[in-house]
């Protein structure tokens, strides 16, 4: 099967996107890396009127440090995060977390901006920045908003964006020195949809910790109470509460799991 025929433009600014998708006489979709909306389309499950390319507005590419953040623009590929865009930021959890998502082809189109819009509750990066208390603009034809991203995931592929809206960039705050990092995912095969991740962050200094757990069949959990290797399994009954049995296990030991490796 073929996409439904659809106009196509390819705007180099913000403010060309945003007048775009200010006629609301006509039903607009925004192409990031296209590896999720691209089987869409195939399928038909998604019949837009007219496709919106952001790929060549160089704002939405930048990766830079402002003040205690690193700011990313909305259309960083995995592939740019895994060689090094944020080289050294956050203990190398970028890197890391990126390296481990799909396969190179994936990672070389694939966008950080796409993959929190599309707000898949198995992607990496929702879990990810969720533990790292990320926040994001939204950009429109006549204004900013700026939110977190546990405001904007609202459920499984909803957020808060509004008619006319892009998200365009992701903004993660500097990790303290001392902080440590966790992150476990689990496919039946290298590159599958995950059947469950864990990402936990401890932050000795401040005395604080956070984990979150993803593919579930809500958008990603917070957790903010106490957690332990003996507790993992109660965490998750109290937080997951209608998930079966097999559900709560995997996602108790991906818990565990990450945070093992954020002790080590």
């Amino acid at each position: 099967m073929k996409p439904a025929h659809f106009e196509y433009e390819r705007p180099s600014t913000i403010d060309g996107v945003a007048e775009l998708l200010a006629d609301s006489n006509i039903f607009n979709r925004v192409l990031a890396g296209g590896q999720s909306l691209g089987p869409m389309l195939n399928l038909r499950l998604a019949q837009p009127e007219r496709l919106i390319d952001i790929t060549s507005i160089p704002e939405l590419k930048r990766a830079d440090r402002d003040g205690d953040y690193l700011t990313l623009g909305a259309c960083v590929t995995h592939s740019s995060l895994e060689d090094g865009a944020a080289k050294g930021f956050a203990h190398g959890i970028l890197e890391s977390v990126a390296r481990g998502i799909a396969c190179r082809a994936v990672r070389n189109r694939g966008t950080i901006g796409g993959s929190i819009a599309h707000a898949d509750p198995a992607a990496d990066w929702p879990v990810v920045l969720l533990a790292l208390g990320a926040e994001i603009t939204v950009s429109s034809a006549n204004k900013q908003r700026h939110m977190s991203l546990a405001e904007f995931l609202k459920a499984p592929f909803e957020t808060a964006l509004q008619r006319g809206e892009i998200l365009t960039a992701v903004h993660i705050p500097s990790v303290p020195q001392n902080a440590r990092w966790g992150y476990y995912k689990f496919c039946r095969m290298h590159g599958h949809f995950a059947e469950t991740i864990a990402g936990v962050f401890l932050d000795p200094d401040r005395g604080t910790s956070r984990a979150v757990i993803g593919a579930t069949e809500a958008r990603p959990t917070i957790i903010e109470t106490t957690f332990t290797d003996n507790n993992a399994m109660e965490v998750i009954e109290a937080h997951i509460p209608n998930a079966d049995w097999y559900q709560r296990k995997l996602h108790s030991v991906a818990l565990k799991r990450a945070l093992e490796e954020a002790r080590a």
